[in-house]
């Protein structure tokens, strides 16, 4: 063991993804030094080939990697680290659809762990932005099995029998692994999902990538992923200010809402394990004992297990909240 020097608040370098779908939301509204099409920046990353680095503080330049494997519990929290060891748990992002994205399925755990030795795919979504006409395609629009699922596929009939969902600003979402989804063209949103780059493909618009080629659909293994039964994923919460606001709960994470007037002390006695704060809106300082460091709109914190608590000075600032129950 390498001697290593205090936990603090850590900020990440985003990876930015360049997606045939995405569009210019990350840099305008949400200040990455984003060029051309990008549709997705992963704010805080376990996932191989694309870990996170640290841009702040004393260990600006390590790895989220390098981080598990020399803090270890101090970091994600007993439990968490009995339960994951070196492997981050949860992905953070910041998604831009400029057009729409591709309708796809997600595996649950088993069935990632047998086609991929993956972690399923449970996500939720909070929606920072919606352009007029934005919207999400959640499940099917009509009681749906194998057969008829079949039949509309080979007959090219798949967004017929899509559920599709008007949306506004604030509205959250958990996508529960087999549920067929959508994001739609004109819709920004923060989406926190476990540690897994598993997507099947079922249909992407007659569209062409950015090599001009025809994505891969995976149909055969989206037939074993898709949960036919009715799912209900809008979440429904009311916001209060200046304290959190639980917005959902799943075995994986919870994920609230805290909506700051004033300065704010934040007690995380009682969180087991780490907490990632997204800025949503406005701008604060995070403060610990030893340590300060300003979040702005579009940016991601991650403040290790061992810190007991954190004061935030504002006037003006929300966040999504995120841990491990």
């Amino acid at each position: 063991m390498v001697t290593v020097s205090p936990l603090y608040p850590l900020k990440f370098y985003p990876i930015l993804k360049q997606k045939v779908w995405g569009g210019t939301k990350l840099n305008i509204l949400l200040n990455k030094n984003a060029q051309g099409n990008v549709g997705e920046s992963w704010e805080i990353s376990g996932v191989e080939e694309n870990i996170s680095e640290i841009q702040n503080g004393p260990l600006k330049g390590k790895t989220l990697k390098w981080l598990l494997e020399n803090y270890k519990e101090k970091l994600v929290g007993e439990k968490v680290y009995k339960d994951f060891g070196n492997q981050f748990p949860l992905l953070f992002k910041f998604i831009d659809a400029f057009q729409d994205l591709s309708v796809q399925v997600h595996p649950d755990d088993f069935l990632a762990k047998q086609q991929h030795n993956s972690f399923g795919k449970t996500e939720m979504w909070y929606i920072l932005n919606v352009e007029k006409h934005g919207k999400l395609i959640v499940g099917f629009n009509q009681q749906m099995d194998e057969k008829k699922y079949l039949q509309a596929l080979s007959e090219n009939r798949i967004p017929e029998i899509l559920n599709s969902l008007a949306i506004k600003k604030g509205d959250a979402f958990v996508l529960k692994p087999g549920t067929v989804h959508a994001i739609g063209a004109g819709v920004l949103l923060a989406e926190i999902q476990q540690t897994s780059d598993i997507t099947y493909r079922i249909y992407d618009w007659d569209r062409p990538d950015t090599n001009g080629k025809m994505r891969e659909l995976h149909t055969d293994l989206a037939l074993k992923a898709i949960n036919f039964n009715p799912t209900s994923s809008l979440l429904h919460y009311s916001e209060s200010k200046n304290s959190p606001t639980h917005i959902g709960t799943t075995k994986f994470f919870t994920m609230n809402k805290l909506v700051l007037s004033k300065n704010c002390l934040r007690d995380l006695e009682e969180i087991s394990s780490f907490t990632v704060y997204m800025c949503l809106e406005g701008s604060a300082i995070i403060e610990t004992d030893d340590f300060s460091e300003e979040i702005k709109m579009g940016e991601t914190v991650l403040i290790p297990a061992q810190l007991p608590e954190l004061k935030f000075i504002t006037n003006s600032a929300s966040f999504l909240e995120v841990y491990i129950p």
